[in-house]
């Protein structure tokens, strides 16, 4: 025979239940948003470096929706917010808006026009900066070498601005990492720079001689 604690079990559970599922469903939802919205920055960013300044438009402003979405369905959530994955997605959407900044030689969206926690901007910062390399290459390639020089001196700028927050990695996001691959990133780019820079002027002064 069921008495009254049985019943106020029950009544308990079904109430936990429906919490539990109200946040099943926006975890399934926001993860999902996040694929997406990943993808959109990726292809963004692959659009940049191909010169196609549409589809970046189309791609960001994607992005955009995606990391608006997400932030909303995962509001009422705090515990879902602070798990990663929004911090992943917004790093990514801050990645991809940075790396057009940075190319395009605009002004750097601050974290609060972007509406992405600092952490996540710091990190796309170290990532967007990294990026910077597929374009340094393609302009050495292209013989753009003052071009090229001009990408280094970003990306060391980033850098070096990067490696004075000293903060613990539960603060940044795990900068340090970030700004390690950064280090090593730059330091291959410099490398290929200055291999370039010396080949030109080797070039050059050969081309003179024989004219």
């Amino acid at each position: 025979m069921d008495g009254p604690r049985t019943s106020e079990l029950l009544s308990v559970g079904d109430s936990v239940l429906s919490q539990l599922e109200e946040v099943h469903r926006a975890r399934e939802q926001a993860l999902a948003q996040s694929r997406e919205t990943i993808r959109a920055c990726s292809l963004a960013i692959r659009a940049l470096h191909r010169g196609r300044p549409e589809e970046v438009s189309g791609r960001l402003a994607e992005a955009e929706r995606g990391v608006r979405s997400m932030q909303q369905v995962l509001e009422p959530f705090p515990q879902l917010a602070a798990m990663g994955f929004l911090h992943d997605t917004e790093k990514e959407y801050a990645e991809a808006r940075l790396t057009q900044a940075l190319i395009e030689g605009s002004a750097l969206p601050v974290a609060g026009a972007l509406q992405v926690g600092l952490p996540a901007w710091l990190n796309g910062l170290a990532e967007a900066a990294s990026e910077l390399r597929r374009h340094l290459l393609d302009c050495l390639r292209a013989g753009e070498v003052e071009r090229g020089e001009e990408l280094l001196e970003t990306m060391e700028g980033v850098f070096d601005m990067l490696v004075t927050v000293e903060y613990p990695d539960a603060i940044t996001g795990g900068l340090r990492r970030a700004a390690d691959a950064l280090r090593a990133v730059v330091e291959r780019s410099r490398a290929d720079v200055t291999t370039t820079v010396l080949q030109t002027n080797l070039q050059r002064a050969i081309e003179a001689r024989d004219s």
